[in-house]
């Protein structure tokens, strides 16, 4: 962070402050995701009236972790292999393109 501009900012997660020092143009997407979080904490908090925050955190955690964990999972190609598929197919354009075809 050291040639961007960066700020200190608190936000509030399950009731508890925590300051952070984030990117500017990251503080939009940081309190989207807060706001999120906390949505899913009282969720869990209704759904499970006797489990404590700490429960309902690591339950969110959880939650987001296979979340992250699936989208990893999925079968994208290899960029390299990716780039090669894309570089035949802008050889093939220019090909098909030219005015001596």
């Amino acid at each position: 962070m050291e040639n961007q501009e960066s700020r200190h900012i608190t936000v509030i997660i399950a009731g508890r402050p925590y300051p952070l020092k984030v990117r500017a143009e990251d503080e939009a997407t940081i309190r989207q995701i807060v706001g999120e979080v906390n949505d899913k904490v009282n969720r869990f908090q209704l759904a499970h009236p006797n489990k404590d925050k700490q429960d309902s955190l690591s339950m969110v955690l959880l939650t987001y972790a296979v979340d992250l964990f699936k989208g990893r999972q999925t079968n994208l190609p290899d960029p390299e292999v990716l780039e090669n598929r894309l570089a035949r197919l802008n050889r093939l354009l220019e090909e098909a393109l030219s005015p001596d075809a």
